[in-house]
């Protein structure tokens, strides 16, 4: 019975983490189809993470105190939103592979920042992983004739931008680890929600940006369904990156890249050329070799507090686990 419910249990977090990246490989779609419609991106994005905001305050409204009290969960809200913000605008104006490609440089920024703000030891193993994720960056910014291998648009910049974001994200939610899930997740959905329409308002009244249309079913429909699947993906992956280990969880989530890639070249939104190829197989070898670092890291602190619990014959309090993912 035990054994069939290990199963179970197995079975529904890698499904949940496929819903997620399934979710977010597929969300340059409606971001792409509303804007085609008169809806800026800042809004859209606004609209999707308001579900995932309101359900978290319906169902746990004490998270909203614990957030408002905690600067570092603000910094999460920021982090999230300026993470959303960039990928959805960096999608509805370029190549989304690109986009998705260089947001996905997460990783170099990721142990840059837990260096300086969790102290962490960047070491040979980190280094590895910096000089694969950057030598695939390079790949995919490489002009193909003269020229150096920079960013060429602004949708490129904002793929970078945005996976510094991204990392923030996840660097402040591991420092975070103490704060309610609720809280975690509150911050995450509302810095989506208050970043795009306070940034969609500001360019708004400096006449850059439209205003939000009236709702209509063409867009809004797509747009609901985003956000609703937005909460459930979200929830999948809390519930996935819990109960699996660090190193499964990142070749579940490696999916994203290719649900956005194969679905963007086959509707004409992105190009899959050699070197978007050979570079995103150098960045996702980065992104795989730091889980698996991770996974290691965890082993051996499992296996040094047992020792230690078994030789003072004492309880060895449990680890908090990290947090990880962001519902994008």
């Amino acid at each position: 019975m035990t054994q069939t419910a290990g199963a179970r249990t197995a079975w529904l977090s890698v499904g949940g983490l496929g819903l997620s990246a399934l979710v977010w490989g597929l969300s340059w779609w409606p971001v792409r189809h509303a804007q085609a419609l008169g809806v800026q991106p800042l809004w859209t994005t606004a609209l999707v993470y308001a579900p995932g905001a309101l359900l978290v305050l319906l169902l746990r409204p004490g998270a909203l105190g614990q957030w408002l009290r905690s600067p570092g969960l603000l910094l999460v809200a920021l982090a999230a939103g300026g993470a959303n913000v960039c990928f959805n605008l960096g999608v509805a104006r370029g190549d989304v592979v690109r986009v998705v490609l260089l947001f996905y440089m997460m990783p170099v920024w990721a142990t840059l920042l837990a260096r300086w703000l969790l102290g962490e030891r960047i070491g040979a193993a980190g280094w590895m992983r910096l000089a694969l994720a950057l030598a695939g960056a390079l790949i995919v910014l490489w002009p193909g004739g003269s020229g150096l291998p920079l960013p060429r648009s602004g949708a490129d910049w904002l793929g970078l931008a945005g996976g510094l974001f991204f990392a923030l994200d996840n660097v402040m939610l591991r420092r975070c680890a103490q704060a309610t899930a609720s809280a975690r997740m509150l911050a995450m959905f509302a810095g989506g929600l208050l970043c795009g329409a306070l940034l969609a308002l500001l360019l708004q009244s400096l006449g850059a940006a439209p205003a939000l249309p009236p709702p209509r079913a063409d867009w809004g429909l797509p747009v609901l369904v985003l956000g609703l699947a937005m909460v459930a993906g979200s929830y999948g992956l809390q519930y996935g990156a819990a109960r699996l280990p660090a190193a499964l969880t990142a070749v579940i989530m490696m999916l994203e890249i290719v649900f956005a890639s194969l679905s963007s070249a086959w509707l004409g939104a992105g190009r899959m050329d050699l070197r978007a190829w050979a570079g995103g197989g150098l960045i996702a070898a980065g992104v795989l070799l730091g889980a698996w670092a991770e996974a290691a890291g965890q082993r051996r602190a499992a296996a040094h507090d047992e020792a230690a619990g078994t030789e003072h014959n004492e309880a060895v309090p449990a680890r908090v686990p990290a947090a990880r993912g962001s519902p994008r």
